[in-house]
């Protein structure tokens, strides 16, 4: 075995371990998919106060009830309280974290080392580690109270009055949660008390520590109470301009993802019928059986994705990006989208350098290898495979939401893009996740990886094996069947289309999608 195979022997486990790792600690790590949920149930809230201008209009109101469903309110208080269980679930398993990372710490000997004895990195990793499992427990417990507030207005509403008050009650007598909660919590008991209580400061805390249609809702009872008309018609006729905006949202989130579905299902089933009934002349089996002369082996195929996208991604470029005088991105939204562009385009740059560097020997390549065609059909293969893929993804992420029950981690991408209302901030996600994001993964994964695997497996088997890399390689255990799915179909688009353009194009409209449902979402809560 020559150096430079042993070198790549040793990088391929270290890859496959930091893999593994990375998707076992994922599994304890809280889905996305919770805190959009209660972003999604925020909007509904909003939509549902919206009255027609004119009395009542059943037609009006038939539409307002199909967009923000018959019982909006049951259906958000199931959300909220399904978040703060996962929430309280994640609070316990970080606590037993802290403490076991503790008494690690406390039963180490303090026996004097020889200064190259002493692992640095390591020692700073297990600080930094106490410190970020610290800073997650403050987040989730005030996750739990912010929770805790509004869980007690949707039993109000409910009329479970008892409930409610028993909710604040626990809130506020909670010594670990912030005092700023605690104080909106004892605000709340008192405005539903009987007989109520009033604090001075309580309009100022509600402004603060309440949103949406919780804002509302408190403000329109303490307005009553103070008998405070001017005050209460502005603030329904704020709600009022507010149901409409979040029904417009609704209905822009809702009904293209929806349409496009719909084309998606209506696609599926006449190609699964023209499959049928003309075989192998069928749309589905164009290039189907056709495979790439690929001129290089597997040990090319493996140091393209261990050095170039497993090395030069997880610890070459991340070093680098340390060394840089870059504030780290924590508290500025805008050097939080810089830092998150510049290690992707980092990160493609140099595994696609790799990749040159690998096949470089090997030119010219045949024709069929990396093959863009604008004069030709890709729209309709990338605009279709997106279609198609709506309904596939949907199904299988409701299935993937059962087995997980809210954990198995998520993109870091999603949060900060729901959360971020800055436009330069979320300009810069957008041309991460739409443009960067598509060019570089298709270029690698349906360009590269799909057609070389077509050497020893069949252009089917090609396609799941590269669908299931994919997955694996975004690091959450929660999104590797979705994503294999999504994989699928751009694997399918690509081998019969042979036009990087289209697999492209079908990444971007999903990525986009997801970003400005998230984008709008998180418009609404401000």
């Amino acid at each position: 075995m020559t150096l430079k195979r042993l070198g790549l022997f040793f990088l391929t486990l270290v890859a496959i371990f930091f893999s593994g790792t990375s998707l076992f600690n994922s599994w304890q790590e809280p889905q996305f998919q919770n805190r959009l949920e209660l972003y999604q149930t925020n909007i509904v809230l909003q939509a549902s106060q919206w009255q027609p201008p004119d009395g009542k209009d059943s037609n009006l109101e038939v539409a307002k009830e199909a967009i923000v469903g018959e019982k909006p309110l049951e259906t958000a208080i199931k959300q909220y309280q399904q978040a703060r269980k996962s929430a309280q679930i994640n609070l316990e398993k970080a606590e037993k974290q802290l403490a076991r990372l503790s008494s690690e710490s406390a039963a180490t000997p303090a026996t004097p080392k020889s200064q190259s004895e002493i692992p640095p990195v390591s020692n700073v990793s297990a600080s930094l580690q106490e410190k970020q499992l610290q800073q997650t427990l403050n987040q989730l417990q005030k996750s739990i109270a912010e929770i805790d507030l509004q869980l007690g207005i949707l039993q109000i509403q409910q009329g479970k009055n008892d409930t409610a008050l028993k909710t604040w009650n626990q809130l506020q007598q909670n010594s670990e949660v912030n005092p700023q909660l605690r104080e909106t919590a004892a605000t709340l008991i008192g405005l539903w008390s009987n007989p109520p209580r009033l604090f001075p400061n309580a309009e100022q805390l509600i402004q603060d520590n309440l949103e949406g249609w919780f804002r509302y809702t408190a403000l329109t009872k303490l307005y009553q109470l103070q008998q405070r008309q001017e005050a209460l018609v502005n603030i329904k006729a704020e709600a009022q301009e507010t149901a409409v905006d979040a029904l417009w949202k609704l209905a822009i989130i809702g009904t293209i993802p929806a349409l496009g579905a719909f084309i998606g299902i209506g696609l599926l089933i006449f190609l699964i019928g023209q499959r049928i009934v003309k075989g192998k002349t069928a749309l589905l089996e164009q290039n189907a059986d056709v495979g790439w002369t690929t001129p290089w082996d597997g040990e090319t195929i493996l140091q393209v994705f261990v050095v170039g996208f497993f090395f030069m991604g997880q610890l070459l470029i991340p070093l680098v990006l340390s060394l840089l005088p870059i504030p780290r991105p924590v508290l500025n939204v805008r050097i939080q989208a810089f830092y998150v562009f510049l290690s992707y385009i980092l990160v493609a740059s140099g595994a696609l350098l790799v990749l040159y560097l690998s096949i470089k020997r090997f030119f010219p390549l045949p024709s069929d290898w990396f093959r863009f065609r604008w004069q030709s059909n890709w729209f309709l293969w990338g605009f279709g495979g997106y279609c198609a893929a709506l309904p596939i993804v949907v199904v299988v992420s409701l299935i993937n939401q059962q087995l997980w029950q809210g954990q198995g981690g998520s993109n870091p991408l999603l949060q900060l893009a729901l959360e971020s209302q800055d436009s330069v901030a979320l300009g810069l996600f957008f041309v991460t996740a739409a443009i960067a994001a598509p060019i570089f993964e298709e270029f690698l994964f349906r360009g590269f990886l799909l057609p070389s695997l077509t050497r020893y497996l069949s252009v089917w088997g090609a396609i799941i094996v590269s669908s299931l890399l994919f997955a694996v390689a975004h690091l959450s255990l929660s999104e590797v069947l979705p994503l294999f799915s999504l994989g699928v179909v751009l694997g399918v688009v690509y081998t019969r289309s042979r036009n990087l353009l289209a697999p492209m194009l079908l990444h971007s409209l999903w990525n986009s999608g997801t970003l400005i449902s998230l984008f709008i979402l998180g418009s609404s809560s401000q």
